[in-house]
Order: structure tokens, then C-alpha cells, then sequence
């Protein structure tokens, strides 16, 4: 794998960073964390270097100084919203990352659930947490909402809200989703602590867009068709310039509330401690950009994949037609077509020379190869046997997984399991590659040679399973597939 980002320098300046921004406000700091804490695979895709736990590795680096507070909003409750990456309720994945953190060795106490106004669901998730041992407390809806400044830095507003108890100088603000309600917990927050006479400041943890980097680099530009279902715009921060004549890149959201946050600063505090949105960002991860080149062709992939994965959206009966139109807008600000992602195209031209579903795959030396439909293997399998064959060294022609042992499978899954796709999918050609590696050196080479596709790309023509993503996307690939149906 190329890589583009300096991991162990990001965990050693971004730790530091957060610590001199603790001591800027001397008793206690809410940092909410924007994106995902934990699992961030878009900023490995963009960032080649970047683990997905990164963030969480640097929060290591801070434990005895932080603990996790967890936010969830009554209303995705009761809607029983769903993390699409994961295809999880927000409410289990509150369980699932309350579980990681902890076994990191990470402190989580709380949970607040926010928008609450006696929904049934969001009851029975507190008595659930509290059953656990979680300290649940309720933040509720305030009437006019950012902009009622007056009442919302009242005993009515934010005084109206549970207080929530923390023991640590560092708070992280973290969620399942975006629109939980971090940003009103930090600033219910640090009203309440104000009032108890505790100097608590506030700071966002925002990876992307990366604000020392041009506001059309691809990385940022990949940011913008990542959200393009949230219609987030990247723009230059108005406030950073005029305050100190420098440009820095935010995004839309952040610079549209800014006035109002100044005023909540100021009613809190009596003046605001920050000039920018640009000035409340602790993120470094631009500092730590080892191949500018390397970024920026992962970023264009990262951008195409996304136009595949609405276009496949929108062929699933999804909304997505507006996202579609705007990461085109996107592609075509930066002179991108589908043919500057090479396994694309080789893949279609398998597929028109064999006149079945095909798929390609782009090794990290630039060496593509292909692969076709066939009675016993589905195209993603069938290309997942000719990778690992070309990375262990094996000829191509071997037959790794005889068809006598393809055979049974298939038996099972249609006679037995009465299914109607008799073709072996990524995992069980894994399966089958694992057992008889106890017997067969060479599909041991080829389970051995599994790591080397950690950032490969990938394309297929037509639509794969939910099983065959998984697996690719567990295997580090950049995937994409053709908006067709099997």
C-alpha cells in the first residue's frame, strides 16, 4: 500500500495539541468529536496511512486525563434510525461503542439522551443503560433553538437540562450519527459548569474539510461528496480571514452557526473566546500529510466510488437523485470521469468481452486483473481466487477449491438452504481457501497473501451482495460496482 499520512506523528501532535488547548481554559474541556470517534474509514480511504481507530489511539494517549460522554437523540430512538455503514439502530451501536471504549481502557460513564420529550423508546433505552450501570441523564428541546439566546442561556434553557456529573479534565462528546445533539450538550455544559463555578471550555474535533488545506484540494473536495446526503458545503471561514487576514477552509454548518455560538459564549462567559470557527478546531491531521500526491489520488477514487454508490442508491429506489447530481457537479470541478478509475473500465471491458457480469481489481503497483461469472463462482469470489493467485504467485489455471468441494456447498445452499444463487460469495471461497490451507501450501499462500489488497481498488458490473461488500471493505479494497441488478 502507498502511503500519503504520517500515523504515529498524527497520534504524537494531535495528543499535545488537546492538551495546550485544556490548559487554555484551566479546569475542564468539552471536546466534542464530529464524525466517527471510532471505525473512520473514509479518512483511511482519503488519508492512505490513517488507521481507522486513529482517533481512538490518540484518545489512548490522553486516558488518564479524559473520559466519554455518549450522545444519542430521543427522536432517532423512536424512529429506530439506522447507521447505514453498519446497518445498526443508533440505540445498539450507543451498546457496541460504549463496549469498544471501554475495553481500550477508556472511561465512559454517561449517556445523554437529547430531544427528549417523554418518548416511550427513549425511557426504555435509559432503563436498559441504567440496568448496566450507565449514569442516563435528559437534555430537552429548547423553543427557538440556537437562536433564542436570551432563553436558552436561562434556568429555563440550558439550566432546565440535566447536569451532567464528569470527573476528568478532558470530556469527549462523541455519537452514533450526526444531529445527536453534541454541540448543545458541550454548551449545556458549560452554562451548568459555569454556574457551579467550574472553568470548563469548549473545543470541536472536526477531521474534514481539513482546514490548512485548499478549499478545492481532493481531500476536502472527497469530504463534500462523502456528505453530499446532508448537503454540507465546504467554504472558506469568513470570520478567520477578516480576524487574522489568513484563509482556512470549514464547512457550511459550522460557519452559519458561529455568530450564534458567539452570542451563547458571551452569555455564558461575558466575552467569546474565539474569533472562527477555524479558531474552536483541534484537528492537525493536515500537519501530518507525508505524499500530497498519494492523498489526492486516493481522494479522486474516494469521489468516483461515491458517484457508483449513489448511482447505486438510486437504482435501489433510495432519494438519492440529488446526491448524484452534485457529486457530478463535484467530478466535474475536478475534471473527473468514470475512466480515471482504471478498474472501472477494465471491468466493463471484460464484461463486453465475455458477455457475463465481470470485475476488476487495481493492485497497489498499478497491475490490473480480471475476472468473470461462471456456474460456480460469482464474480466477486471468482476475482477474490484470481488476486490472491496472482499475489501468492500461483498460475493462474490452478484450481485452488476443487469443484468437487464447490459442488456440496451448492448443494446446501439451494437444495438445503433454498437459495437461488448456486455461485460461492467472498466468504465461503474464504472459508473453503482456510480449510484446506491445513493440507495445501499453496491456498495457504493464498490466505497468507490476503493483507497485500489493504488498498486496493475495486469495481464490478454489476450490484454485489451485502456479504461480498462486507468482505472487501474488511479487506482495506476501495470497492464500486455498476447501479445493475444480478
Amino acid at each position: 500500500m502507498k502511503y500519503g499520512f504520517d500515523n504515529d506523528k498524527y497520534l504524537k501532535i494531535q495528543s499535545e495539541h488537546i492538551k495546550e488547548r485544556i490548559a487554555q481554559f484551566g479546569d475542564k474541556l468539552y471536546l466534542e468529536f464530529g464524525g466517527k470517534l471510532y471505525d473512520d474509514h473514509h479518512a483511511s480511504r482519503v488519508l492512505p496511512g490513517f488507521e481507522p481507530d486513529s482517533k481512538l489511539r490518540m484518545l489512548m494517549r490522553l486516558k488518564d486525563d479524559a473520559e466519554i460522554v455518549m450522545v444519542i437523540s430521543a427522536a432517532d430512538i423512536e424512529k429506530n434510525k439506522v447507521r447505514a455503514d453498519l446497518g445498526i439502530t443508533y440505540d445498539k451501536d450507543v451498546l457496541r461503542l460504549r463496549d469498544v471504549f471501554i475495553k481500550r481502557g477508556l472511561l465512559v460513564n454517561s449517556v445523554v439522551i437529547t430531544h427528549y420529550n417523554g418518548q416511550a423508546s427513549a425511557v426504555a433505552f435509559r432503563e436498559q443503560l441504567e440496568r448496566l450501570g450507565v449514569n442516563v441523564y435528559y437534555h430537552y428541546l429548547i423553543e427557538g433553538y440556537p437562536h433564542n439566546v436570551d432563553l436558552i442561556n436561562s434556568d429555563e434553557g440550558f439550566g432546565k437540562n440535566d447536569y451532567v456529573v464528569t470527573t476528568r479534565p478532558l470530556v469527549v462528546i462523541t455519537a452514533p450519527g450526526p444531529g445527536s445533539g453534541k454541540m448543545a450538550v458541550c454548551l449545556s455544559q458549560l452554562y451548568n459548569e459555569n454556574k457551579r463555578g467550574v472553568k470548563a471550555g469548549y473545543a470541536k474535533f472536526e477531521t474534514f474539510p481539513i482546514w490548512n488545506l485548499a478549499l478545492k484540494h481532493p481531500v476536502n473536495v472527497a469530504y463534500e461528496a462523502a456528505t453530499a446526503d446532508l448537503n454540507d458545503l465546504n467554504m472558506i471561514d469568513p470570520f478567520h480571514l477578516e480576524a487574522y487576514g489568513k484563509t482556512t477552509v470549514n464547512y457550511n454548518r459550522d460557519v452559519e452557526i458561529f455568530p450564534v455560538l458567539n452570542a451563547i459564549f458571551e452569555g455564558i462567559y461575558g466575552e467569546s473566546p474565539y474569533k472562527s470557527p477555524t479558531d474552536m478546531g483541534v484537528n492537525m491531521a493536515g500537519n501530518c500529510i507525508s505524499d500530497d500526491a498519494v492523498c489526492c489520488e486516493a481522494s479522486r477514487q474516494e469521489i468516483i466510488r461515491r458517484y457508483y454508490a449513489a448511482l447505486c442508491d438510486l437504482a435501489e429506489g433510495k432519494p438519492a437523485e440529488s446526491e448524484v447530481n452534485k457529486i457530478q457537479l463535484l467530478m466535474r470541478q475536478m475534471k473527473l470521469t468514470i475512466a480515471d478509475r482504471r478498474a472501472t473500465i477494465a471491468a466493463k471491458e471484460a464484461q463486453d468481452r465475455h458477455g457475463v457480469p465481470c470485475a476488476a481489481i487495481e493492485f497497489n503497483d498499478g497491475t490490473i486483473i480480471t475476472s468473470k461469472t461462471s456456474d460456480l463462482l460469482g464474480p466477486s469470489a471468482a476475482l477474490l481466487l484470481n488476486a490472491t493467485k496472482y499475489l501468492a504467485g500461483i498460475e493462474h489455471d490452478v484450481k485452488l477449491i476443487p469443484q468437487d468441494m464447490i459442488e456440496p456447498i451448492q448443494y446446501t445452499k439451494t437444495s438445503l438452504l433454498h437459495g437461488q444463487n448456486p455461485r460461492l460469495h467472498t466468504d465461503e471461497v474464504l472459508v473453503a481457501l482456510s480449510v484446506l490451507s491445513q493440507r495445501d501450501e499453496r491456498c495457504k499462500q493464498a490466505i497468507d497473501s490476503l493483507p497485500l489488497l489493504d488498498g486496493c481498488q475495486v469495481h464490478a458490473t454489476v450490484m454485489l451482495s451485502e456479504v461480498d461488500r462486507k468482505i472487501f471493505k474488511k479487506l482495506g479494497c476501495g470497492l464500486s460496482t455498476d447501479p445493475v441488478r444480478k
